[in-house]
């Protein structure tokens, strides 16, 4: 169970730099560079890619953010924020499912960045899952 948490951990710091760095490019401005698909632009400044004017990325960070603060918490042995971290981890994942689904049907392009968040919270949720049918340790 502590492997997981501290896969979680690391998963969840990917998802912290992956949308901070988003993040800063939209408000920079700047290019992000395209090196796997193209089409970052495209979906970047997309009427998608922001609400009230606050970049996607930017509540991106926020929820990675909080799901590691649930996790470090889980692992100084509070068991109740391994639970939140569950329904934190299921809410990113399902979002990101519908951004994808936004990707392919509204935008018709991905961003590779956009593509690393979305299968960082989908792995955020696989360790939450995994860790239901994980034998419970009483040092976990």
């Amino acid at each position: 169970m502590k492997v997981l948490k501290l896969i979680a951990l690391v998963l969840s710091l990917i998802g912290i730099t992956d949308s901070v760095y988003l993040t800063v490019h939209h408000y920079t401005a700047e290019p992000v560079p395209c090196s796997i698909v193209a089409g970052c632009e495209q979906v970047l400044t997309s009427s998608y890619a922001e609400i009230s004017g606050i970049p996607l990325a930017a509540f991106g960070a926020a929820a990675y953010f909080v799901a590691f603060c649930l996790i470090v918490l889980s692992i100084y042995g509070n068991r109740i924020t391994w639970k939140l971290f569950g329904i934190q981890a299921t809410l990113m994942a399902l979002f990101s499912c519908w951004l994808i689904y936004v990707q392919a049907n509204y935008i018709g392009a991905f961003c590779q960045f956009c593509l690393l968040s979305a299968f960082t919270s989908f792995l955020l949720f696989v360790a939450f899952v995994i860790s239901l049918f994980v034998r419970r340790n009483p040092m976990s």
